[in-house]
């Protein structure tokens, strides 16, 4: 049997080791941490409880199908809810918007809201679907770094369509050319910050990414978010994979331009396949001693990071959901600040996770766990002490404002995360949550591909490659690397 070791337990190489088990590989998974994960884990403030990482979960599809290809009921392990409101927007003017998961209801209410007519809004929405059935096969589901994907029907379909994608336009353009509201310009401009990028920069075929919230919903894991990593963590172990936690891979041992093994903690073991999940930066930097680093993809502009506050609230506020954002009263200056000048601007907007709305467990009874982040830059050395104390004024003094409720008294217990221990934590360069940023319109062709083109069968999963960051993508850079890997032998 061929042997496979995948470097790092997030979800991208929880997927990427199972679907090299289904293959017949035997598997063996080494994670620098004492739990699988990565960014999507968990931790306890007294009887609060955190989802750590990543609170949105979008098209469920691509964990239970993991499942369904081991021929294991996905019901059995993991269960979630579609959620009827996919997230309440906050203007300090109290305009209030609900943005529902049926699309009537949405149309609806920003034609109420923002005097928009309902037929302009389903006009963009399907423009927006157009550039995802155009792209998804090229940008999402195969490898941009293979000649067999540009000789495809799909692709040349989408070249022959290259007005409507809209790629050298960018996305606030976009936006603000189709609506006459700035506070729904806004709203539309925020995807943007899903893959971790500037919407006055970031190119206008990220409309998609509204597309895939709008059409196949947002949904709440049962169990929490962490509950995703559990879940395939347990599907792993069924399927045979063996996992060694608190053992940093220290070395990709190459030799005559081909993968050997790898070396943990001094000991070697042997693979025929080594896939990466660590960030490629530090793959490069700190494992590949001897390999010659693509600098040029690697010195990318880093997305945007975050500051979170993980907040136990002895309160519930009835007009708050699971998602929640209060936004900035200058959009604009907010993106100048964490893509330029690499601050934290004065009126940050301010993004509220609250999972006890669904899984009462998660907070004691009458109160709430806000995980509460807000974007910022990379970390370039700024002191982040500094930062953190002027921020958390801002916030509370602007929830306080808005929610009429004093926020201070409130907060029973605290956890902050920053740049720095975002990378200390997950190995992140820079502590940037989406490797490179997407504000180049060429972007997605510059990030790294699923494989390396100098070394035989060493390949790539995760946030920091092809196609991008968050749950969906990290687990369709999984299914890029198993179509890239023959069957074992």
């Amino acid at each position: 049997m061929n042997n496979a070791i995948v470097i790092g337990a997030g979800i991208a190489g929880l997927a990427t080791s199972i679907r090299l088990a289904i293959k017949g590989y035997k598997v063996k998974v080494f994670e620098a941490n004492a739990y699988p994960g990565g960014k999507l884990s968990s931790f306890k403030l007294g009887e609060y409880r955190f989802d750590a990482g990543p609170p949105l979960f979008t098209m469920p599809h691509l964990v239970t199908q993991l499942f369904e290809m081991a021929g294991v009921n996905p019901k059995a392990h993991f269960d979630y809810e579609k959620k009827e409101v996919a997230c309440h927007y906050f203007w300090s003017d109290q305009t209030k918007f609900k943005a529902y998961a049926d699309r009537n209801l949405f149309l609806d209410e920003i034609n109420k809201v923002f005097n928009e007519p309902k037929e302009k809004v389903e006009e963009y929405l399907k423009r927006a679907k157009k550039k995802y059935d155009l792209t998804h096969s090229l940008f999402l589901e195969n490898s941009l770094h293979k000649i067999k994907t540009y000789l495809s029907y799909d692709t040349i379909d989408a070249i022959t369509k290259l007005n409507c994608l809209d790629l050298f336009k960018t996305l606030h353009q976009v936006n603000e050319k189709t609506f006459s509201s700035p506070q729904l310009i806004q709203l539309f401009d925020r995807y943007a910050s899903y893959n971790g990028s500037d919407p006055y920069q970031t190119s206008g075929i990220m409309t998609l990414i509204q597309h895939l919230e709008g059409y196949y919903g947002t949904f709440i894991p049962k169990k929490g978010m962490v509950s995703i990593t559990q879940a395939l963590y347990d599907l792993a172990i069924i399927l045979g994979v063996e996992f060694h936690f608190n053992s940093p891979v220290t070395e990709i041992k190459v030799v005559s331009k081909a993968v050997q093994g790898v070396l943990v903690k001094s000991e070697y073991f042997q693979a025929d396949i080594v896939v990466s999940n660590m960030d490629v930066y530090p793959t490069y930097k700190k494992l590949l001693p001897n390999l010659k680093p693509p600098n040029k993809t690697l010195n990318q502009e880093r997305s945007s990071s975050a500051v979170i506050f993980y907040w136990g609230i002895e309160k519930s506020f009835s007009e708050l959901e699971l998602h929640n954002v209060f936004f900035s009263d200058d959009y604009k200056n907010e993106f100048v600040e964490i893509f330029k000048n690499q601050k934290i601007g004065d009126d940050p907007t301010i993004y509220i996770n609250i999972t006890s709305k669904d899984v009462p467990s998660d907070a004691p009874k009458g109160s709430e766990n806000w995980f509460v982040l807000i974007n910022a830059p990379a970390d370039h050395g700024q002191d982040w002490d500094e930062i953190v104390d002027k921020l958390r004024k801002q916030i509370i003094l602007k929830l306080s404002k808005e929610l009429k409720t004093p926020i201070e008294p409130l907060i029973a217990c605290e956890e902050i995360l920053t740049p720095p221990l975002i990378q200390k934590k997950t190995q992140s360069h820079m502590g940037a949550l989406y490797g490179a940023s997407s504000n180049n319109s060429m972007a997605a062709f510059l990030r790294h591909p699923n494989f390396s083109s100098s070394t035989k069968n060493l390949y790539f999963c995760g946030g920091s490659v092809h196609p991008g960051g968050g749950i969906p993508l990290c687990l369709l850079s999984a299914k890029i690397v198993d179509e890239l890997i023959p069957k074992a032998s």
